[in-house]
């Protein structure tokens, strides 16, 4: 198996994605798990892959460790399984959807790992919540943070707003000051971020300076996510 991740110029991130790797590892023996990152870390997919191949593997899956479809699913990832298949031993590579929502479902895994981190971050109660995740320019892509948002107001019976760390607004801050204005007294933060950085970073800060009470981090290696990484590798 073989998790690629978009990869940051901070450190923070790798170690994430490479922790995240060993609790996948752990959940199914026998099987090797590696990481990848698509900028900033080495090896990237394409490297990992001839690896695999090179080491006698002829099958291989490749989770994608992205929340939305964008960019870097729709043509990164194909564009590096491509040249791996081209200079490397013939192997065979299923490429899994994201971990973000598919199509118009928002898999439990997801939202149970959202409110885990809430709850590590707030065990009292709050009133209502942002969604802040790292910006896209994708409509389709924003979309499907909303949809995420949606659920897990629904889940937890409160508002929710959307916010992002670049490419769009509103960011955290503007958006707990809303929720603030219509009357939310304490505002939490749901980290939609896969490892922490400059931009869970900024949003900690951003959303701290507007009133917010918690902030949660991000999700990491959470055992919800584990659970949804082995249910996007088996074939249904």
């Amino acid at each position: 198996m073989l998790l690629v991740a978009h990869g940051s110029r901070d450190p923070r991130a790798a170690d994430a994605t490479r922790a995240l790797a060993r609790a996948v590892a752990a959940a199914r023996p026998g099987a090797p798990v590696l990481a990848s990152w698509l900028d900033h870390t080495e090896p990237g997919p394409t490297e990992a892959l001839q690896a695999l191949a090179a080491a006698g593997h002829s099958r291989a899956v490749l989770v994608p460790l992205l929340l939305t479809a964008a960019y870097h699913r729709r043509v990164d990832i194909p564009a590096a399984v491509a040249a791996a298949q081209r200079s490397g031993p013939p192997m065979q590579v299923r490429v899994t959807d994201v971990l973000g929502p598919v199509r118009s479902e928002v898999d439990p895994a997801l939202l149970a790992g959202l409110r885990r981190r809430l709850d590590e971050a707030e065990s009292g109660a709050y009133d209502a919540v942002v969604l802040a995740a790292a910006g896209t320019r994708d409509a389709a892509a924003r979309g499907s943070v909303g949809r995420v948002a949606a659920a897990l107001g629904s889940a937890l019976n409160l508002p929710t707003r959307v916010s992002y760390a670049s490419a769009a607004p509103p960011d955290a801050g503007a958006a707990v000051t809303r929720l603030r204005a219509a009357g939310a007294r304490r505002v939490a933060v749901a980290a939609y971020f896969l490892a922490p950085g400059l931009f869970h970073d900024a949003v900690t800060a951003s959303a701290r300076a507007a009133g917010a009470i918690a902030v949660a981090s991000p999700l990491t290696d959470a055992p919800d996510l584990v659970d949804l990484i082995l249910r996007r590798t088996t074939p249904t």
